[in-house]
Order: C-alpha cells, then sequence, then structure tokens
C-alpha cells in the first residue's frame, strides 16, 4: 500500500475516484472548496450533493483547506473544473514537494488559451515538480466507478517511468489501467467527445433515432481523429479506450452530462435555462469554442463542431444545424 494521495475536487468524479483508490493508499485526502460541504461530508461520510448512496471509506479525509490537503502528498490527482483549474493549482503548489506526481482527471480545454489540461499544469508546476504530467481518461461514468464496477482507463505520459508508476499505483482488481505515451491524443480525445455527445443529445432530443446517433458519432470520432493527428497526436490513440471508448460511452449513456445538455437543447429549451437547472459541469459547452478554434488555427475540416458552436452561441435551431450537416458536399469515407 502506498502513502499519501491528495484528490482535487469533490465533485461526482473526485469523490468517485477517491473511493477507488482508497485501497491503494494509507490515506485521501479529498479537497473540496466549499467549507460548509467539506464539513458534512467529513462528518456524514457521503457527497449527497454530487454522489449521494456512497459511503467514503474510513481513510479519506475531506477538507477545505488546500494546503492541508495537498501537504505530503505522493501522487495530487486534479479532478478540478477546467475553469478553475490554473487557479486552484497554482495555490496548490507551495505545499508540494519537489517529487509530487501530478496527475490530470480533468477533461476539457481552457478557454482563450486554448491549452489542454496538462500543458496548463506543467506551465504552472514546471518550477515546483519534477516529474511530468500524467494524464487519466477513459469511459466511465462516476457513479459505476464507486460502485466497484470493472472499467479500464488510460494513463498517459510523455515519460515512460512516470506513467508506469501511476498505472501500478491506481490499477486495483475493479479498474484497469492501460499506459500510453500520447498525451496529445489522449487529452483531445477526453474533451471533445463531450461536443460530440451534445451533439448526440440534439438526436435524442428530437426524437431521431439510433440511425442518426450512430452516424453522428462515427463521424464524429473522425474529425476528433483528424484534429489530434493535426496537433501531434497518434491515430490509434483515438480508436481505443481514450477515444472511441470515451466518446461512445458519453454520447450514448443515460448518465452523460453532456448528452442531457444535448437533448433538453433539442427539445427546445435555452442553453442558459439548462445549465442554470445543473449542479454538474458540462464540460462540452466550454469546450466547444476551444475545439471550434483549434479546428480553424489547424485547417481541419470539423463540421459536426461548428454546426454545435453554431447552435452553443450563435442560437441556431438545432433542427437547422442537421439539415446542413445532411446537405454537405459528398465525399469520400
Amino acid at each position: 500500500m502506498l502513502g499519501n494521495l491528495a484528490v482535487l475536487g469533490a465533485g461526482s468524479w473526485g469523490t468517485a475516484l477517491a473511493i477507488a483508490l482508497s485501497s491503494r493508499f494509507e490515506n485521501v485526502s479529498l479537497w473540496c472548496h466549499d467549507p460548509g460541504r467539506a464539513e458534512t461530508m467529513q462528518a456524514s461520510r457521503e457527497n449527497n450533493r454530487y454522489l449521494p448512496g456512497f459511503l467514503l471509506p474510513s481513510n479519506v479525509h475531506v477538507s477545505a483547506d488546500l494546503t492541508r490537503s495537498s501537504r505530503g502528498a505522493e501522487i495530487l490527482l486534479s479532478a478540478i473544473p477546467s475553469v478553475h483549474l490554473r487557479k486552484i493549482i497554482s495555490e496548490a503548489l507551495p505545499a508540494l514537494s519537489r517529487k509530487t506526481k501530478i496527475v490530470s482527471a480533468t477533461k476539457g480545454m481552457e478557454e482563450g488559451t486554448l491549452l489542454r489540461m496538462s500543458q496548463i499544469l506543467s506551465l504552472v508546476a514546471r518550477d515546483t515538480v519534477e516529474s511530468a504530467i500524467a494524464v487519466l481518461s477513459g469511459p466511465t461514468f462516476a457513479k459505476e466507478v464507486a460502485a466497484g464496477e470493472p472499467a479500464a482507463v488510460v494513463v498517459a505520459c510523455e515519460d515512460g517511468t512516470i506513467c508506469e508508476q501511476i498505472q501500478q499505483a491506481f490499477s486495483t482488481s475493479k479498474l484497469r489501467l492501460y499506459a500510453s505515451n500520447d498525451v496529445i491524443g489522449t487529452e483531445i480525445g477526453a474533451a471533445l467527445k463531450n461536443v460530440i455527445a451534445l451533439g448526440s443529445g440534439i438526436c435524442s432530443g428530437l426524437g431521431l433515432g439510433s440511425n442518426s446517433v450512430a452516424a453522428l458519432v462515427t463521424r464524429g470520432l473522425a474529425e476528433i481523429t483528424r484534429l489530434a493527428v493535426a496537433m501531434g497526436g497518434q491515430p490509434r490513440t483515438l480508436s481505443g479506450l481514450a477515444g472511441l471508448g470515451d466518446l461512445v460511452l458519453t454520447a450514448t449513456g443515460d448518465l452523460s452530462r453532456n448528452r442531457f445538455v444535448g437533448m433538453r437543447l433539442g427539445q427546445g429549451h435555452s442553453l442558459e435555462s439548462i445549465l442554470g437547472e445543473m449542479t454538474m459541469v458540462a464540460e462540452g459547452v466550454t469546450t466547444c469554442k476551444a475545439a471550434y478554434q483549434l479546428g480553424l488555427n489547424h485547417g481541419v475540416d470539423m463540421p459536426i463542431t461548428n454546426e454545435m458552436h453554431e447552435v452553443l452561441y450563435r442560437s441556431k435551431d438545432p433542427r437547422q444545424a442537421i439539415r446542413d450537416l445532411m446537405r454537405r458536399p459528398l465525399t469520400n469515407e
């Protein structure tokens, strides 16, 4: 058993990871930004807001003190929403040692800079920690991971030694990790699958059937792969767990937040009202802006992403977006 693990972010995913990895570490610190909720979680041993029904193991300690949660961590696992990542990691750094390994479990991109999560972490932490940043991704719903249902994910890192260390540290009888050196492909797949899942949800919200969803998911994977390769990723990554696997889960699973947002859009609700009724973050909404701009910057054809950008930010009717996709010039697959 390893020593100390710090999990930053007490949403559903961070809480699920703390539960799933508790058997591998003597102590797991789970940081929650809300002091009141942190106190309630520590006392009740449950995340009633984001992951009700799953008790926290006795060695998981919840705190709103970022320094206390981070100090002494051998591995720091970030499950912070992308919009807050830069700020929170910067505040946590003074508590880390140079030997601390940082793993990103956030699926998104930073608006404005268009940076991937590992890039932000590398920039912010380069003078504090020695290790290369690792990325954790794959087809996982928090509730199923917390319940101990078997799952397989990818850990990607440019440093093969670090990658193997995280693989060994996080693998359990219920969570299987596959190693990869393709950080770019892993993160692009993780981020952009949320955008395609919005489109899949729109199809369902409009009452369209499986044919439409299957076509959108397949062509969505094609444009994700085009962008990943243009940015330096490996095509095979997108045909694996971090690409196809994660996309299929998020675009078709009933627990998908991004699919839910798309469904509501297809049913005629405004984006503002949909987000206002949600307690959890749908990363695809903000990622769509970054994906749209990256497609332009790299000269990559991304028709589904472009149409989702029109629907989300220019109030385009989802029905018209689908019609425009179907009327595009015919081409080879």
